[in-house]
């Protein structure tokens, strides 16, 4: 946990030493690569999750989904579990859980057959991450596990080697600026 903890406040630290325009450049490269994988182009659904301090911008990932006709949704914190509500407009968020974006209103989803661009603090080669420590992701993944995962993160964010615990669930692709790493 020690160790976990001194992570999140190396990246933290690394995020915000980028300026907005780097944060924006990066997270648009990302989209396009995001955009280009086949479990993309091969999926009508997508969980998205809305970013938040100097995270992966993931409005252009959402915006080129809406555009090519997909359905999008957007978790928000109810007590230990992540809701996802389908979002159709960015109007619809408002400040929610620690002051990350979320739905105020709209219709709760339940998509088994979607794919999940999930966020990260840190991660490795071998796919494993370092969340922001309330295991929201793993509990939901736990429960859906036919739902795709991709997790976006500059290249900054990819580390030697980060801890795993067994409850951790690991994205099948990380998406940065510079690469796609691939869960093998």
């Amino acid at each position: 946990m020690e160790e976990k903890k001194q992570i999140r406040k190396q990246i933290f630290a690394a995020r915000k030493a980028h300026t907005d325009q780097q944060i924006a450049d990066w997270s648009r490269e990302i989209a396009e690569a995001v955009t280009a994988l086949p479990e993309y182009r091969d999926c009508r659904r997508m969980l998205a999750y809305a970013d938040y301090n100097h995270e992966v911008m993931t409005k252009y990932i959402i915006e080129a989904a809406w555009k090519d006709g997909k359905e999008v949704a957007v978790p928000k914190v109810v007590g230990q579990d992540m809701l996802f509500y389908k979002l159709t407009d960015f109007a619809q968020l408002e400040k929610g859980y620690f002051g990350i974006p979320e739905p105020a209103t709209g219709e709760i989803v339940q998509w088994e057959d979607a794919l999940m661009i999930m966020p990260g603090v840190a991660f490795d080669r071998a796919n494993h991450r370092v969340g922001y420590g309330g295991g929201f992701y793993d509990r939901f993944l736990e429960k859906h596990p036919q739902v795709k995962r991709v997790a976006v993160a500059f290249e900054f964010q990819m580390l030697p080697e980060v801890p795993v615990e067994p409850t951790d669930i690991s994205p099948e692709f990380i998406v940065t600026e510079k690469s796609v790493y691939h869960l093998k």
